[in-house]
């Protein structure tokens, strides 16, 4: 899910940058593409951190492996 999240945001961004640069660029379409760039990057920080909270590391930075329930 996060790698969907990640590619429309991608997606997303381009779009809006194609949008502000049909009638040329200017100041305000630099701070809206830098702006979304921000808001893209941040999101992605975010999944990747709740992505890294969720798997447990084992040695040497590798996610340890789900232990097989025993009965």
């Amino acid at each position: 899910m996060d790698e969907a999240k990640r590619t429309f945001r991608d997606v997303k961004n381009d779009i809006k940058k194609s949008a502000r640069g049909i009638d040329g660029t200017d100041t305000k379409d630099y701070v809206g593409n830098a702006g979304d760039e921000v808001g893209k990057d941040l999101g992605n920080l975010g999944d990747d951190i709740r992505r890294a909270g969720r798997q447990a590391d084992g040695p040497g930075g590798e996610p340890d492996a789900t232990p097989e329930p025993t009965m």
